[in-house]
This record gives structure tokens, sequence and C-alpha cells, in this order.
């Protein structure tokens, strides 16, 4: 027995394995989508939708992989040509996309200080007159302790909405602390940092864990496309030979 007959018996079961782990590929795609979109949905206003949608197609990827490893898996037991290539041209498609996704987690996280800056710019104008605004960046000044764009200078500018004031979120308060209460550029819970960097660093992060994943899952199914490629030509190859 030559080692072409060797493997051509062996891998189909090699071919199975790794549908076994190409499913938990897509449970860790779909995790990664569902747990970086829950991130970003909370400051969804601050974000282009472009960053949503990357997260979207990683939800997708992973819902389709669970589908078509069934291609996989029939086509290696049955020895099913058809089903096996069905499975190797769906594992391209799949890569293709996940490559897509990498690459654009990668032009992301390259653009987000632009983005993001844009966004706090335009926002930071309805801070007073839209209740929405004012909670996100609330939330924002609290969650990350900064303190406007740059730093807390950009709320004392004369075109401010607050009209030169401080906002309370962009101090921290000591525990128990009572009465009237002010933020000023003397308090010694001032946030020093500016929400640009602060937020931008959070969102890197993220992009980078959507390139990440995109790439690294791509490069390893490659190994998948290879192996039914390769049992789809064997299997098509012993038909004809009988």
């Amino acid at each position: 027995m030559d080692c072409n007959s060797i493997f051509r018996k062996y891998s189909r079961y090699v071919l199975i394995i790794f549908n076994f782990l190409f499913v938990l590929t897509g449970v860790i795609i779909l995790s990664v989508g569902a747990t970086v979109k829950a991130y970003y949905h909370e400051y969804n206003r601050f974000l282009d939708d472009k960053y949503i949608y990357a997260s979207d197609l990683l939800i997708v990827i992973g819902v389709i992989i669970f589908i078509i490893s069934f291609f996989g898996c029939c086509g290696a037991l049955k020895e099913n040509a058809c089903m096996t290539l069905t499975f190797s041209t769906l594992l391209i498609v799949i890569f293709v996309l996940e490559v897509m996704v990498g690459i654009g987690g990668l032009v992301l996280k390259h653009k987000t200080d632009e983005l993001i800056e844009n966004a706090l710019n335009e926002t930071m104008k309805e801070y007073t007159n839209n209740t929405e605004v004012n909670e996100l960046w609330d939330n924002v000044q609290r969650n990350f302790n900064c303190c406007g764009i740059h730093n807390y200078t950009d709320w004392e500018k004369p075109s401010s909405p607050t009209h030169k004031l401080i906002p309370i979120s962009c101090c921290t308060f000591d525990a128990g602390s009572t009465g009237n209460v002010s933020c000023t550029d003397a308090s010694s819970g001032l946030h020093a940092q500016g929400c640009l960097d602060a937020f931008s660093d959070y969102i890197e992060g993220h992009a980078t864990s959507i390139e990440s994943v995109g790439i690294t899952l791509a490069v390893i199914q490659l190994l998948g496309i290879i192996l039914s490629c390769y049992l789809s030509r064997q299997i098509k190859s012993d038909y004809e030979t009988v």
C-alpha cells in the first residue's frame, strides 16, 4: 500500500475531525461577534456603522459554519464527491469572508481616532439638548475616567454647550460625599485624560479582536479546503476508475 492510498484511506477521518474543529471555530467566531457587538451597541452613537457591520458579519459567518459543516461530515462519511465538493466551495466562500473581516478590522483600527474624534465633536454640540447624547457622554466619562475630547478644557470653550461648566461626570467624588457638588478644574477627582484617547483604545482593542479572529481562523480553515478538495478529487477518481 503506497502513501497515496494510505492518505486516501484516512483523509476522510481527518476531514471529520477537522469538521469538529471547524464547528468549534464557528462557536468562537459567533461568540466574538456577539461580544463585540454587545460592547459596541452601548456606544453606537459614537461609532461608525462599519464597526457594527463587522461584528454582524462575524455572527453570520459563525451561523453559516454550523450549516456547511453538515456537508463536510456527510460527504466524508458517505464518500460523496458532490457533497464534499460543495463543502469545499462553501469553505472557500467563508475563507474569503473571514479575510475580508480581518482586513476590515485592520482598516478600522487605523481609522479609529479619526472616526471617533468626528463623532465626539458632533455629539458634544448636542450635550444639553439631547437626553440620549447626554447620558452617553456621561457614561463614557464615568466608565473610562475621561473628560472632554482631548481634556476638560473642551467643556470650558466659549462654544461649549455647557456654557463653560464642566459636567459632573468628569469628576470622581469620594464615597459618601453629600451636599451640592460641582466639578471644576480645581477638583481633586477631575479626570485628566481626554475621552478620545481612552475610548479609542477601547474600540481599537475590539477591532483587533475582529482582525485577529478573521485572519487567524481563515488561515486554519485553509487546511479544511485542501483536505476536502483532495478527498473530493480522490472519490471522483475512484468512480471514474470503476
